[in-house]
């Protein structure tokens, strides 16, 4: 019998402003956990869900009620996620959120992050998550940015540096719109081997049966003759 560990890469195409994302990102954890007999390598891809708010952000409770209509309804909303967060141990404090930034400053730092290694990368990407969903920070503020960095093990003052300057905002922005075109309307959003796609935060067990399913596909072959 071939004990051998398969290898798969994952790009995980999302916006760290979605709780979805962060829900989706506990549930990817948990199901590679949940097949060691696979290493898995997740790449963060990223995706803006309103590229149209400023630089500087928008006053989150305006924003909100802005899309949502009313109060009762996004308190609704709220609710619904709460729970489910729980379930996956996220504390979501809605309450503390006080700024809905944009985003392009944070997916350039978790290009930059990339550059470090994956698993430098996937640090950030949950110490982003985190620091908005449970600490209501804002991400779009570039201190805020370079702490983060920072903590995740990257060299700060070179994020400090190359955030003051328009460093890789058009790579992002072309990533972005090329999971546009490929038919990405809503994240989170997993690429298996860029092959295969599975949309939204499913849940660990459906997760963890698409990374079993798909290995033992390439570990025989079949992804390299679809191509």
């Amino acid at each position: 019998m071939d004990t051998a560990v398969q290898t798969l890469h994952i790009d995980v195409v999302s916006d760290v402003v979605c709780p979805w994302c962060f829900i989706g990102q506990k549930r990817l954890d948990r199901a590679i956990a949940a097949v060691p007999e696979v290493d898995v390598e997740i790449h963060w891809r990223p995706f803006q869900l309103d590229p149209t708010i400023p630089l500087e952000g928008r006053d989150r409770k305006e924003y909100m009620l802005s899309k949502f209509g009313s109060v009762e309804k996004l308190h609704e909303i709220h609710a619904r996620i709460e729970s489910l967060g729980a379930a996956e141990g996220i504390d979501f404090d809605f309450d503390a959120i006080t700024v809905s930034p944009n985003t392009l400053d944070a997916h350039r730092v978790l290009r930059w992050a990339a550059a470090n290694g994956a698993q430098v990368q996937g640090r950030l990407a949950r110490r982003l998550f985190q620091l908005y969903f449970e600490e209501g920070k804002n991400i779009g503020d570039h201190a805020v940015l370079i702490e983060a960095a920072r903590e995740a093990g990257i060299d700060a003052p070179v994020v400090e540096a190359m955030l003051a300057t328009d460093a890789d905002r058009d790579e992002v922005l072309d990533e972005a719109a090329t999971a546009s075109r490929m038919g990405i309307t809503g994240v989170p959003c997993f690429l298996f081997e860029s092959k295969y796609a599975v949309m939204g935060a499913q849940d660990t067990d459906t997760l963890a049966d698409a990374i079993r399913q798909i290995a033992a596909a390439k570990a025989r072959g079949e992804l390299e003759t679809a191509r």
